[in-house]
């Protein structure tokens, strides 16, 4: 006499979470790492240059900066390093809520170490009186706190559009059938350098929330009263874009695609069903999932 299915299924299930969380975790910690790494480079460069006279060095570090971490960290997390990235990912039903709810956090964690590592060095140096004061040179503003008096409307709509593109690049070359896996990296950083080319000549535009906070925690007041700004319009612009690479798509269910049942917040992205005629058990098809699941991902297909 077989063994019940009730008990097998119950035997499986906490081995089932446990891989859960082993699989997000590594996640997290290369996100995390990878926004810091974004962050130190991105606020570092022109904290200690002149970028109001040549923004050209300081979009090329952090363009270089977003193609070196997603070829680093790319294969564990994704490669996502900015919250409106990750937003996209989730409008486009490629990362559910938790997981995205996860990802901006550990992206805000390594930002705002990165910019308290830096905080940090300007205190360290005699000719620096005012360190906050100095961050306000790298921090995004509007008004009188943008180097050509950019009003507020034109920063809103610089934000949404660059942030936009930037998404659409990503979700358009980190497709599965992309012909090749350093396609999205270095598509996303020579975008990002680009658009920071303007960025930076308008305002420090960011276009990546996680790492405005982050400037805007250690600057004077008034970045703080701007901040909204830089977190509302680049996550409007990364939802757009993701709501329209969902349509043109199918969504998420095209092709016989759908997110993985049981998964409890950890699947990225969609994955084939299996088809047939054979019947199989909760358990074995659980696993089966998840086999087919870390399989796509660590062949690169899943972003």
């Amino acid at each position: 006499m077989s063994t019940p299915v009730p008990a097998r299924h119950d035997a499986l299930e906490p081995s089932l979470a446990e891989a859960v969380e082993s699989r997000l975790l590594p996640r997290l910690v290369a996100e995390a790492f990878g926004s810091f790494f974004l962050a130190f480079a991105g606020l570092g460069v022109p904290l200690f240059s002149i970028p109001q006279s040549s923004p050209l060095p300081a979009a090329l570090a952090a363009g270089l900066a977003v193609t070196a971490a997603m070829l680093a960290f790319g294969r564990v997390s994704g490669g996502h390093f900015n919250p409106a990235i990750t937003a996209a990912h989730l409008v486009a039903g490629r990362i559910r809520a938790g997981s995205a709810a996860a990802y901006a956090g550990a992206q805000l964690a390594g930002a705002l170490v990165a910019a308290l590592a830096l905080y940090g060095v300007l205190r360290t140096l005699p000719g620096i009186a005012d360190s906050r004061a100095a961050f306000d040179t790298v921090t995004a503003g509007f008004g009188e706190h943008s180097i050509i008096q950019a009003p507020l409307a034109a920063v809103l709509l610089l934000e949404m559009i660059g942030a936009a593109i930037i998404t659409a690049v990503f979700l358009g070359t980190a497709r599965r059938d992309s012909n090749g896996r350093s396609a999205a990296p270095v598509a996303v950083g020579l975008t990002f350098a680009v658009l920071l080319q303007l960025g930076l000549s308008v305002g420090n535009l960011p276009f990546n929330p996680a790492r405005a906070i982050g400037s805007a925690v250690f600057s004077s007041g008034w970045a703080l009263e701007q901040l909204w700004v830089f977190v509302v319009a680049p996550l409007a612009g990364a939802v757009i874009a993701g709501l329209a690479f969902r349509s043109f798509s199918g969504g998420p269910a095209a092709s016989g695609e759908t997110l993985v049942a049981g998964a409890d917040d950890d699947g990225e992205a969609p994955i084939d069903e299996p088809t047939g005629d054979t019947v199989e058990e909760p358990a074995a098809k659980a696993t089966k999932n998840e086999a087919s699941e870390a399989q796509e991902f660590f062949d690169g297909r899943r972003g």
